[in-house]
């Protein structure tokens, strides 16, 4: 891998914002006709601004040689609810890598820091969410340990 991931911070985030715009078109843009594709453009700022002063949330950004913004992941700790009173979740968000960089361990990088903040968290469990269709992310995340959990089924009206 020849990235270096680092948190992200306030000067950050219009990378973040750029990143989470190029996910929303290449994943969901391609799988969610009813996904607002403007959402990172409009509201990401302001999203992401918050999420990197926070404690429970995780901004990471994968960094070329150069400098440049090729990659990110948004983590967050969701506690425990009444039906599931003992489960901590560290829940992978979002994580998107440049095309150019995919199959370069940088993803994996993304995902260990993860796993890695979120233990440190207290969270005893992990969670992420893929579109069915997007074959290959579903893959990764199998490699990484993760495995079904809950399926959500959709039907048009």
């Amino acid at each position: 891998m020849n990235a270096a991931v680092v948190r992200a911070t306030p000067e950050s985030v219009p990378q973040l914002v750029a990143s989470a715009t190029a996910l929303f078109a290449e994943d969901g843009g391609q799988r969610d006709p009813q996904l607002d594709l403007g959402w990172p453009r409009r509201e990401g700022t302001a999203y992401f601004s918050e999420l990197v002063r926070r404690n429970d949330s995780l901004c990471l950004l994968a960094l070329s040689p150069a400098n440049s913004a090729i990659g990110h992941l948004i983590g967050r700790i969701r506690r425990p609810d009444p039906l599931r009173p003992s489960a901590v979740a560290g829940v992978l968000e979002s994580l998107r890598v440049d095309p150019a960089h995919r199959e370069t361990g940088v993803a994996t990088a993304l995902t260990e820091e993860f796993f890695a903040w979120a233990r440190e968290c207290g969270a005893n469990q992990a969670s992420v969410t893929a579109y069915a269709a997007n074959e290959s992310a579903i893959s990764f995340y199998r490699g990484r340990g993760f495995s079904p959990f809950e399926l959500t089924l959709h039907a048009p009206l």
